[in-house]
């Protein structure tokens, strides 16, 4: 079908094409890895024929015969049973034509059943020698194979020598680094490399893991660069707050009167709509704030916001001037700042007013900004919560505001991410632990 209707070729012709271009890049002094496209539909619908794709391009002296599943469709078993037919074959054909090497056989999978991992993972059992993916899965339409996911199932679930293993203490770190080229924000439930896949919040399962990790952790997160995160909540008791405070590096003990109070003020907080789990920059400046550990480098003293509604209509690049006042180091600085949303103009402002005193602002930004309504049944008089992601091109972080004023609970998220980013540029550079997930554009 993909030779007829997509090519517009005859079968034979087909072949000729395959051949002569495989062969031409060999003349050429090329490697070769031939890439059979649309490999297992095309096997299922025609198996003799597909075979006579491969043979093609074996005998004009491709090294590497790649089977590909384009619209990834083929389930597990499928693939496995089709390699294994495929990887015979192979031997066979290479004792006919008495080749020198055995070329290798390859796996390409896409993910829109769901299967791209397991697929690949199921070819490597029938004896293929060659994976294909991209870091994170991207790709078209559902994505590709994960690597962050097959390179560990490879190396430590399966046994193969994949990379060195300082080389896969890395890969946390370059699927976020990847995902920060591509403007894309990381998956937190991720396999392997996402913030939540190790993350405990129940006080059973943190006592457990921290008596012997493998009760809750499939492997030492450490293996590949990720690391335990515990999650507090208004549930919470005193083992997940020590637990949390070591992750921190932070000194607390259970007898600590700083540990009922920072526990009272997380319920508190809670109460009034905070939510701690996926703001754990807030609660890590929560925490030092109760240990006396912390202090501000810069106070909010208010700010205002204007909106030029009547612009709408009008090519304008100005819909919104923000006014901020804080008080630095002893000097109370003013700053206005425009843009064409409200927030952005609070945090150009914010940024304005800080950065002459604290130059590393201009290494941070917004990376995602998320609004919650808490109470819809109060309508316009509704709490909203806002959580607010930030980076420094290394790390991320998230921090949250809660107010009936969307304005100012933003204003309290954008300031706290500075106040977190700025507490952790004094520190020795250090991986930040909280990161986050879903872009967004409303910023």
């Amino acid at each position: 079908m993909h030779v007829t209707d997509a090519l517009k070729v005859s079968l034979d012709e087909n072949l000729a094409m395959v051949q002569d271009s495989v062969a031409f890049l060999r003349a050429n002094g090329r490697h070769v890895i031939y890439d059979a496209e649309h490999w297992f539909d095309g096997y299922k619908a025609n198996a003799p024929y597909a075979l006579k794709t491969l043979n093609a391009a074996l005998i004009a002296g491709a090294e590497w015969l790649v089977l590909c599943d384009t619209n990834g469709g083929t389930l597990p078993k499928e693939i496995e049973t089709i390699v294994a037919e495929v990887h015979t074959w192979l031997h066979q054909r290479a004792s006919t034509l008495k080749l020198n090497k055995l070329p290798g056989l390859g796996i390409h999978t896409h993910n829109d059943s769901g299967t791209a991992v397991a697929g690949a993972l199921a070819a490597v059992e029938a004896q293929a020698n060659m994976v294909h993916g991209t870091i994170n899965g991207y790709g078209e339409r559902c994505g590709n194979a994960d690597l962050c996911a097959l390179i560990p199932d490879l190396q430590l679930k399966m046994g193969h020598d994949c990379l060195a293993p300082q080389h896969l203490q890395t890969l946390t770190q370059t699927s976020y680094f990847i995902s920060e080229i591509v403007n894309l924000a990381p998956d937190d439930h991720a396999p392997y490399v996402g913030r939540s896949a190790f993350a405990h919040k129940g006080g059973i399962h943190i006592s457990a893991v921290e008596r012997n990790p493998k009760t809750y952790e499939h492997i030492c997160p450490t293996a590949i660069g990720n690391n335990r995160r515990i999650v507090v909540s208004s549930s919470s008791g005193a083992s997940t707050v020590l637990a949390k405070a070591k992750s921190y590096n932070i000194e607390l003990q259970k007898d600590d009167p700083a540990m009922g109070q920072i526990i009272h003020t997380v319920k508190e907080l809670e109460s009034k709509g905070y939510q701690f789990e996926a703001a754990e920059a807030s609660f890590e400046l929560l925490m030092l704030s109760a240990l006396g550990k912390y202090e501000p480098m810069f106070q909010l003293r208010g700010f205002e916001v204007s909106y030029n509604v009547l612009q709408s209509d009008v090519q304008c690049n100005i819909g919104a001037r923000a006014t901020v006042k804080v008080a630095v180091q002893g000097q109370d600085v003013l700053e206005v700042a425009e843009c064409m949303g409200p927030v952005s103009a609070l945090d150009k402002a914010l940024r304005k007013a800080l950065v002459q005193f604290y130059p590393v602002i201009d290494t941070f930004y917004l990376t995602d900004y998320k609004v919650r309504i808490l109470n819809s049944e109060a309508g316009t008089a509704a709490k909203i919560r806002v959580l607010v992601e930030s980076s420094n091109g290394k790390q991320r972080w998230s921090t949250i505001g809660v107010s009936v004023n969307i304005l100012e609970a933003s204003y309290q998220a954008v300031a706290a991410g500075m106040a977190y980013g700025l507490h952790r540029s004094k520190l020795p550079d250090t991986v930040i632990e909280n990161r986050s997930v879903t872009p967004s554009n409303n910023t």
